[in-house]
């Protein structure tokens, strides 16, 4: 009996002995497994504890985010994109602190919907049996207060304006002047009509970027002609003015703002400037990424070249363009990447690409995005917005993009590309629709 009990002691001391020489690690951080239920409070607002718990699990990233929520009005959306044996994709959304009643202003992000109407617009009339395409020369001209005309691009190859290199320019380095061209090309009562008729029903884009003009001048749009190489008028439209009474909206911002150097007490009036909530533009995005994963009626009239075309535009950086060329030193990898990169500096990886499109404008800070890594074999939607404007005064100049907005993009992008490179993937996808050949 002693001679048992003198093993089991041996025994005991050795099970001490052999656990004290391999110590369990801790680990860093636990695996979340989504959670299906999206909580949605009596404003709207919707919020999935599972996308809330990963950003919990980073307090030295998303601390403030969190505890600032609804002054900054942060947004997300993240789309999982799981492949079945036959590569076709299942879509699931999971949302943080969205609403789409709350306002935003949308700055550049509008102009991803207004190219794919252009491009869309050009194939309603080939169908009509008129001979232009996105390629074709489009003169504009004047016809109305404010209005201006545009008979040749310095930026093209062979210096004519077409509809192909406003959307190159749109995507590679958000060209205010193109987006304005393809406004007066399409005019203000196409581009929220086709919308409206998407399912988009908020959604309003109401005058040109970075110009001042009044509400009238932005209901009117350019007279328009296409070209063919001898100059023969291919089709033309006329002057149009847009009669539409939208939705009254009672939009604001902000406590002050500047005008014309004068401070203004109260908040900055956005009724009749653009607007497009964050679940719009990701179901957009979602729209020319993957079609049928939205209602047909959310689909744009878009031939398989247009797609071709617009992956390699969205997702080309903006050194990689022979025609616009664009110089490193002023047009960075990261220009146009806000999640994942933020306000990075130099060359980024070539593996991992980037189809999206970005929007920065009174403190706001934006980004809808699809994330591909070629090499791992990963693939995901992420959008955000952020209003980065401690002070909350408007046209101060005063924004908080490079201590709060590209943080929080670089570091939100960053550990949802970590989580899809972890959680497991029944089938990995073919990613070579998405593999382009650039410029340069």
């Amino acid at each position: 009996m002693k001679f048992i009990n003198l093993k089991i002691k041996e025994l005991l001391i050795l099970i001490v002995f052999i656990a004290s020489c391999n110590p369990v690690k801790k680990m860093q951080t636990e695996t979340i497994t989504p959670k299906a239920a999206t909580v949605v409070l009596p404003d709207g607002t919707k919020t999935d504890v599972f996308l809330e718990d990963i950003l919990k699990q980073y307090p030295q990233y998303f601390d403030s985010i969190l505890a600032h929520k609804k002054d900054w009005n942060v947004q997300i959306i993240y789309t999982q994109v799981n492949r079945g044996k036959n590569n076709l994709p299942k879509l699931t959304n999971y949302y943080f602190n969205v609403n789409s009643a709350r306002y935003f202003y949308p700055a550049s992000t509008v102009k991803l919907p207004t190219a794919l109407l252009a491009l869309q617009r050009i194939n309603e009339l080939k169908t009509t049996g008129i001979n232009i395409d996105k390629n074709t020369t489009i003169i504009t001209e004047s016809g109305y207060s404010g209005q201006t005309s545009v008979y040749n691009d310095p930026t093209a190859s062979d210096g004519r304006p077409t509809i192909a290199n406003y959307i190159k320019k749109i995507f590679l380095v958000s060209d205010n002047d193109a987006q304005n061209r393809l406004y007066e090309f399409l005019g203000q009562e196409y581009l929220n009509d086709q919308l409206h008729k998407k399912g988009y029903e908020e959604v309003q884009i109401l005058h040109r970027l970075q110009l001042a003009l009044s509400e009238d001048e932005n209901r009117h749009t350019n007279p328009v002609k296409f070209l063919d190489a001898n100059n023969n008028v291919l089709y033309q439209q006329p002057l149009a003015f847009n009669q539409t009474k939208y939705a009254k909206r009672n939009d604001t911002l902000g406590k002050a703002y500047y005008k014309s150097d004068q401070l203004i007490n109260g908040a900055m009036d956005f009724s009749k400037k653009n607007r497009i909530s964050l679940e719009s533009l990701h179901t957009i995005l979602r729209s020319i990424i993957f079609p049928n994963s939205v209602l047909p009626k959310q689909r744009f009239k878009l031939t398989p070249e247009d797609f071709k075309f617009l992956y390699q535009y969205m997702s080309q950086y903006p050194a990689e363009s022979a025609f616009p060329p664009y110089d490193s030193t002023n047009y960075q990898d990261a220009f146009g990447k806000f999640l994942l990169y933020g306000s990075q500096k130099g060359s980024l990886p070539k593996n991992i690409r980037i189809f999206n499109k970005i929007g920065d404008a009174y403190g706001h800070l934006l980004d809808v995005a699809y994330i591909v890594d070629f090499d791992k074999k990963i693939e995901f939607f992420l959008s955000a917005e952020i209003y980065c404007n401690t002070d909350n005064v408007l046209n101060d100049d005063k924004y908080d993009y490079e201590t709060t907005g590209y943080p929080f993009m670089k570091n939100l992008g960053k550990v949802i590309y970590d989580y899809e490179i972890n959680r497991k993937h029944e089938h990995y996808p073919d990613l070579s629709t998405f593999r382009m050949v650039y410029d340069k």
